[in-house]
Formats: structure tokens, sequence, C-alpha cells
């Protein structure tokens, strides 16, 4: 019976009460897309089994193989390069490989397009150099099928190239010393022995990529490939049915969750221990063409996955001349919406984990509740969008009906189309970013301080305010910034969401580049280039430090 109580009492607490309602919120947009699958909408799916299902679905498929395919070459041979191997310039690309990671996939079609295009700067070249004249030589289209995978594997290598990295770096010198001396050079080492170890860094990688391809929307789209995210859109856009474009999108959230469950299938039985740290291994050295041909394979990722693209936005930012005379005001509804979200963000995460802690006997629903929430970070932005206005349309009936009876005002909307929608549908996507940085900063203040603080008369939020936000705070700021720079770059979630008459610099750079405007794309998409270099800059900065303590960890052994 006292146990009984005890379990009441924590399950009906003032944190864990909160603690499920917010879970509980925001859950609500995932639920939504699942349960619409049980509505019947087979005249709609008639016409789409027989017209562009079966498009979306293969143009789904060949990307993500290719991408999968992609990703894993140049993520894991890069990082294998860089890790194990010594060639001029290998410090510099270590932290240069993951720039890449600041320019979003749309913003790099739009640049090569400008570039490659019949009037680009490349053909233009071309032809001046051999004589040709226009339709006198083949030239490969880069709006194309092969162009998307193209592009999506130059800027999501990055997080096979981070997993695969570590993986390498944690692996024990052991096993790589025992290949040696069986007469394994670097790459049969690399094939036979630290790649089969590396693997669940690099399915991990591998993983991440292939969600960021689901949700990609702004590529196929100007591209022309039919995918998954366009016929969401379309179906609630131009069919004007919102429960058939959820029930696209539970099947895609099927298909995450599908991957989800194939990659902790794949590695079930497998079991991989980290040995311990031993001596550094010595690099192998890599001299002649063998370190020429080692300092292409990691320059050309970057060169085509930043560089040039950096250059070619530049190029087209100096051209148009001044900004656009809207410039300013896109970036400061993007401003707006990225700090409003990130602090919403960051608050909830704290609470909720907060919550879990102050429950260490808390039950496995409530920290399967928790889990759930980070969801959203693996679902599309068009998925998301449709699950957030769905409910939102029901509520906002429910509330113009209430005003109609109780105050005899006129019907409208009072939640849908508003940035406190927007705002809502960035915190279901991207909570799950503050989530992993805020619980990994609380993870490492011990127990024995929230101990010491009750005994000095201080209570729950006491202890919070007084001990744990204090020196929680570099972690809170890292946090902030990466959900900031994810919701300036987000395009799916704001093209659906947004209100009426308010763009954001992700928005205006698709309707830019949708008008084949490009040049005056130039600016918007060079300054979120430029933004999410601030994550990029962080990550160099921990990985410098990881690296760091390392070796110190080596030394000391």
């Amino acid at each position: 019976m006292a146990k009984f109580k005890s379990a009441w009492r924590r399950w009906f607490s003032g944190w864990t009460l909160l603690t499920v309602a917010l879970t509980g919120l925001i859950l609500i947009p995932t639920l939504t897309v699942l349960l619409s699958l049980l509505a019947d909408e087979r005249q709609v799916w008639g016409h789409l089994v027989d017209t562009v299902l079966g498009l979306y679905v293969r143009n789904s498929l060949l990307i993500m193989a290719g991408v999968a395919l992609g990703v894993i070459l140049v993520g894991s041979g890069t990082a294998w390069l860089v890790t194990m191997c010594e060639f001029w310039g290998r410090a510099w690309l270590e932290w240069m490989l993951v720039l890449p990671l600041a320019a979003p996939t749309y913003v790099l079609a739009y640049a090569y397009t400008d570039f490659l295009q019949v009037t680009g700067g490349f053909q233009i070249w071309l032809r001046r150099v051999t004589g040709w004249g226009i339709g006198d030589y083949w030239f490969p289209n880069i709006r194309s099928l092969g162009g998307a995978i193209l592009l999506m594997t130059l800027t999501l290598y990055p997080y096979v190239y981070l997993s695969a990295r570590l993986a390498f770096q944690e692996q024990s010198v052991a096993c790589l010393e025992v290949s040696r001396s069986l007469g394994y050079g670097p790459w049969a080492s690399f094939f036979r022995v630290a790649l089969p170890l590396a693997r669940p860094g690099i399915v991990a990688g591998c993983l991440l990529a292939l969600m960021e391809t689901l949700n990609d929307f702004g590529t196929v789209s100007y591209f022309g490939v039919d995918t998954f995210t366009t016929g969401i859109y379309r179906t609630w856009t131009a069919l004007g049915n919102p429960v058939a474009a959820a029930q696209l999108s539970a099947l895609l959230l099927l298909w995450v969750l599908l991957l989800m469950g194939l990659e902790q299938f794949l590695r079930r039985r497998a079991r991989y221990y980290r040995q311990g740290l031993r001596p550094a291994l010595a690099r192998y050295r890599l001299q002649g063409i063998r370190a020429v041909g080692a300092w292409l394979a990691c320059g050309i990722p970057v060169g085509l996955g930043f560089v040039v693209p950096a250059l070619i936005l530049l190029q087209m930012t100096l051209r148009q001349g001044a900004v656009g005379r809207h410039f300013w005001s896109y970036a400061r509804n993007s401003l707006l919406l990225a700090t409003i979200t990130a602090v919403i963000a960051v608050s909830v995460s704290v609470v909720v984990l907060y919550g879990l802690r102050l429950q260490r006997g808390s039950t496995w629903s409530l920290r399967l509740a928790v889990r759930l929430s980070s969801l959203g970070y693996a679902l599309p932005g068009m998925v998301i969008a449709v699950g957030v206005l769905i409910p939102l349309g029901r509520l906002d009936q429910l509330l113009s009906y209430l005003r109609q009876v109780l105050f005899q005002q006129p019907p409208g909307l009072v939640l849908s189309g508003t940035i406190a929608a927007l705002v809502f549908g960035y915190l279901v996507r991207f909570l799950a970013v503050a989530l992993a940085t805020v619980e990994a900063t609380l993870l490492r203040i011990p127990p024995s301080l929230d101990e010491a603080a009750r005994s000095l008369g201080q209570g729950s939020l006491g202890t919070l305010w007084r001990v744990h936000l204090p020196l929680m705070g570099g972690g809170i700021l890292g946090a902030m910034l990466l959900v900031f720079v994810d919701v300036m770059k987000e395009l799916p979630a704001t093209m659906v969401l947004r209100p009426f008459n308010f763009d954001t610099l992700a928005v205006y750079t698709y309707r830019m580049a949708a008008d084949e405007r490009l040049a005056e794309a130039g600016a918007p998409a060079l300054a979120m280039v430029l933004v999410g270099l601030l994550p990029v800059i962080l990550l160099n900065s921990q990985m410098a430090r990881q690296r760091h303590l390392y070796s110190s960890g080596r030394e000391e052994t």
C-alpha cells in the first residue's frame, strides 16, 4: 500500500504532470498523421495509384539508395584517410570536411543551376575555350534525379564522416597492430578490420542522412523530381484534400520508422566493444601519387560541397548589387522565428529532463513518452506540417463556434496560419536537438549536488534555478544555437505553416529560384550559409577538445 501511495504521489507531482503535458502536446502531430490512415479516402487513393504514386515511390527509393551509397563511400573513405593516414594538408582537411553541413541542399541546387546552365559561367567559359556554339555539344543536366542525388551526397556525407571518424579513433589499436603484423596494408586494414568495427557509427550516420533526404523539398521540387514530399504538398494544395495528404505523410512516417527498425535489426546480435586506450598507432605516411590521391579524395568533397557554392553565391550577390528591398524584412522574420523557437525548445527540454531527473524511479512509460517526443527530428518537415494543421483546424472550428455562441463574433481562424502554429511545428521538428544537448549537459551534474541543495533548504525549483542552470549555461547556449540555425534553414514546414505575407529567408530564396530569378536568390542563400557556419565552428571546437582529451588519456595510459 505504501509503495502504491509513493508511486501515486510521484505520478501526480507537479513536475511529472508538466512533463506528461509537454510530451503529449509534442506527440499530437505524429499521432494525427498515424490516425489519418483510418480515414476512408479510396477515391483519392485510386487516383494517386493510377497516376503518380508509383513515381513517388520509385524516385524516393532511387534517391535514398543513391544518397546512401554516396555518403557511405565519401564519409567513411575521407574519415579513414584523415584519421589513419598522414599527408600534406591532412590537419586542415580534417575540420574542413564538416563545412558542407553549413549549406542546405536546396541552396546548392540554386547555386549550381545558375553556374552550370546554358547561360551560366561554366558553359560560357567552355564555349569560349572550344569555339563551340549552343547545341554543338552535350552537357549533363544538373536538374535531374542524378543531380539531386549528387548534391544531397555532397551536403549530407558529413553525417557519416563524423560518426565514422569517431569510430575509427576509438577502435582498439591492438586490432590494427594485428592486421599490420599479418601483412595488411592501409586499404586491406580498412576493409577487413576497421570498416566492420565501425559499422554501427557508419549506419547511424547514413540513417541521419536518409532522414534528411526524405525531408528535402526545395531540391526535388526545383529539379522537378516527384517524391513523397512534393506529393504531399500537391495533394494538400492542388487536390485540396488534407486527409489524403496526411495519409501520404503517414506512409512516409512508416518508411522512417522502418529505417530505424532496420538499423536496430541489423545489429541486434552484433557486439562492438572498445578495448580501452592504448598508445597511439602511427599513421600510414603517404607520399607521391598516393598523397595527391588522398588530398584530392578529401579536397573534392569540400570544394564541391562548400567552397564552390559559396563562391557562386558570393558572385551572384555581387552581380545583383544591392539586396532586394524585402531582404531585411525576411531576415527579421527568420531571426524572430529562430529566436523564439530556440528559447522555447530549450525551456521545454530543461523542464522535461529535470522532471525525469527528479523521478529517479520513474516508470518506463514516462521515459518512453519523452523519447517519443524526440521522434520529430526523424520526420520530414512536410509530415509535421500536415500533422500540425489538421488538429489546429479542428481546434479553430471549436473556438470559432464558441466565439459565435458566447460573444456573437464572426467566425475565423484563431491558431491556423499564425506564428504560433509555425513555432509549434518547429518545436515538434527540432525539440530532439535541444533534448540531446541539454541531456548531455545535465548528466554531467552529479546527484550529490541535488542532495546538498535540498539539505540547505532548497526545493526542486530552487535547486534548478540556483544549481543546475548556472552549471548548464554552456550546454543551453549550444542547444539554442543548434535549434536557431536549424529553424533558419527549414523550408518544407515553413512553406506550409507560415502566415500569409510572412516569408523567411528560406522561403524567399525558394520563391526567387522557382521564378528563375536566381541572382536575387544569392543574397538570402549566402546569408543562410553564413549562419550555418556557426554550429559547424562549434562542432569543430568540440572535436578539437575531444581529440585533445583523447590524446591526453592515451599518454596517461
